[in-house]
């Protein structure tokens, strides 16, 4: 089937009906539908036969941009020799492979990874193993879990729970017990249109103090965060807020564990933004570059000492009971390895310290459009924050946002936050169209 037979197939009322779309206002997606039908390079094809410049790296994830040959390649050639192996209790030496790969870009002392198949499915992993790891160490009262206001760790009842965007939680019940939250970091009076981290805020981490007061530092197994809030509008950490927050883990036995699902894989300018703020967490968690987006996967990076914890008792024994079917999926390793190989090919690991000026600049020119209220921007993550309608938040930004796709480029808003997130590929001439595009969508919106 031809893509034009796709795209007319896919857009009468009848065919889109079945598919219930994810995090989509469905009744009015369906009627007004945008469809995307192909991709390559910085950019995707819509089923009008426009090229629409992405300024999202896809939702976050196609760090590399679209259309590598040698990654369609790799996925056929293990389809081929081994479309699927079971984790449990048996293996298959691609996964090793990946996993061995992954350990030369980590942070030192992570020398061990946790395969999942999906970044929900990494928040869920990391906590479930901070928990274990105080009770192999016979401290089983810490059973508390902390998040922050604002946060996102996906859709998964520990992601819910532990995050604090209000929406994604509100209809779902209580949620996981003995969960509490720091406050977010975002204060549009003191910071608004920081240039890279905001000076004030540090003292904001200073909350856990208070929260280990209250429920006693031994009940507390983790603290989890993003190091930039990516999903809840780019919420950048205030300067030393997350060294604030490893110092008082540390002092009373905490686990630390980053969200790094957006951060990973070069969106900052270094492989994972531990390496770029220069603060080192107990566990992270990964997804979406991964695998560039190509194939749903996940994976959680240990410290060596959490790892450890786990290994002693009989040879014979489960030291972890938790995996998943797709755990380790062959494919997706297969993915993973190629991708790796074009992050190292193109420096894309590192590129965004480099493109990070350039992207500053023309961001912060939009400074002064009308009914933009805040401009924050570090690596190449940009929020640029409207301001909302009277009686209908949201509004402007989605209207900002069908302009931009009219106009030939795809933006993410989160109510009235416009988040950028381009591929580490992109050049000075694409930087400055989709701000050219985002800022004439901007000025026309009222």
């Amino acid at each position: 089937m031809s893509v034009g037979t796709l795209s007319e197939a896919a857009t009468s009322n009848r065919d889109l009906e079945a598919f219930w779309m994810p995090f989509t206002a469905n009744r009015q997606f369906k009627a007004d539908p945008r469809m995307l039908v192909g991709a390559n390079g910085v950019h995707y094809r819509s089923d009008d036969d426009r090229d629409i410049l992405d300024g999202t790296s896809g939702l976050w994830c196609c760090n590399a941009g679209h259309g590598y040959k040698e990654i369609a390649d790799a996925v056929h050639e293990q389809l081929m020799s081994l479309d699927y192996a079971p984790s449990f209790q048996m293996g298959h030496p691609i996964a090793f492979k990946f996993a061995e790969r992954l350990k030369t870009i980590a942070p030192a002392g992570f020398d061990h990874v946790f395969f999942t198949g999906s970044g929900s499915e990494s928040v869920d992993t990391a906590l479930k193993i901070a928990l274990a790891y105080h009770r192999a160490r016979g401290e089983g009262t810490r059973t508390r879990l902390i998040g922050r206001e604002r946060g996102y760790h996906g859709v998964g009842f520990g992601g819910i729970s532990v995050g604090g965007i209000v929406n994604n939680r509100r209809h779902f019940g209580s949620l996981l017990t003995g969960v509490d939250h720091l406050p977010h970091t975002h204060n549009l009076e003191r910071n608004a249109h920081s240039r890279g981290q905001p000076e004030w805020g540090a003292h904001l981490a200073d909350d856990l103090e208070r929260i280990a007061a209250l429920h006693g530092a031994e009940t507390i197994a983790a603290v989890i965060v993003e190091p930039v809030a990516g999903s809840t509008g780019v919420l950048v950490p205030p300067k030393g807020y997350l060294q604030r927050l490893r110092e008082i883990c540390d002092r009373h036995g905490i686990l630390l564990i980053f969200d790094e699902v957006i951060t990973g894989f070069g969106r900052l300018g270094a492989p994972f933004a531990s390496q770029f703020f220069g603060v080192t967490p107990d566990l992270f968690t990964t997804a979406k570059g991964l695998t560039n987006g190509v194939l749903p996967m996940g994976a959680v990076f240990a410290q060596n000492q959490i790892h450890d914890a786990f290994m002693g008792g009989p040879d014979n024994t489960i030291e972890l009971f938790h995996g998943y079917t797709y755990s380790g999926h062959p494919v997706a390793c297969a993915a993973g390895l190629a991708t790796l190989e074009i992050y190292e090919r193109g420096d894309l690991l590192t590129r965004a310290s480099r493109l990070a000026p350039l992207w500053e600049e023309a961001i912060h020119g939009l400074k002064g459009e009308r009914n933009v209220v805040d401009i924050r921007n570090i690596g190449l993550i940009a929020g640029i924050e409207l301001a909302a309608r009277n009686g209908s938040p949201g509004a402007r930004g989605y209207d900002v946002f069908t302009a931009c796709y009219r106009a030939g480029a795809l933006i993410r808003v989160t109510g009235d936050i416009v988040a950028l997130s381009p591929p580490l590929t992109f050049e000075e001439a694409d930087i400055e169209k989709l701000v050219g595009i985002l800022g004439e969508a901007i000025e026309r919106t009222e």
